[in-house]
């Protein structure tokens, strides 16, 4: 197997790992806390430089890219960095209310984001 898309996988599920205890984090506590951000940070970092790695390999390849995978992926990032944006202002804005619904809006760019990661997944293990 090609060590850069052992690292492309590495830093995708690490990706998941992080993004999943942020937004699983910040609704058992039922408010959100800048450790709750600095997870979602860490989700994004590692899922758009897991992206931009499997991009490269993907150039380099002669197969055809799945569009639903590109598609989905491109606006799972775009999903995150609002998510990670919106967190950062709900904190500094300090609204109890605001704070305490947040969580429904991470479930949803959460079960967005398995999109592109699930399809991915089964796209590799189809190759």
């Amino acid at each position: 197997m090609n060590i850069r898309l052992i690292l492309a996988i590495v830093t995708i599920s690490l990706a998941l790992v992080f993004y999943t205890s942020g937004v699983f984090s910040e609704r058992r506590s039922g408010d959100l806390k800048l450790k709750h951000i600095i997870l979602f940070g860490l989700g994004l970092v590692f899922d758009t430089t897991g992206t931009t790695i499997m991009s490269k390999i993907a150039a380099g390849s002669t197969v055809a890219v799945n569009p639903l995978h590109q598609i989905t992926g491109m606006a799972a990032i775009l999903l995150m960095v609002f998510h990670l944006i919106w967190a950062i202002y709900v904190l500094l804005k300090g609204n109890p209310k605001a704070k305490a619904n947040f969580h429904k809006f991470s479930i949803v760019v959460w079960l967005f984001w398995l999109i592109p990661y699930f399809v991915g997944m089964f796209i590799g293990m189809g190759a």
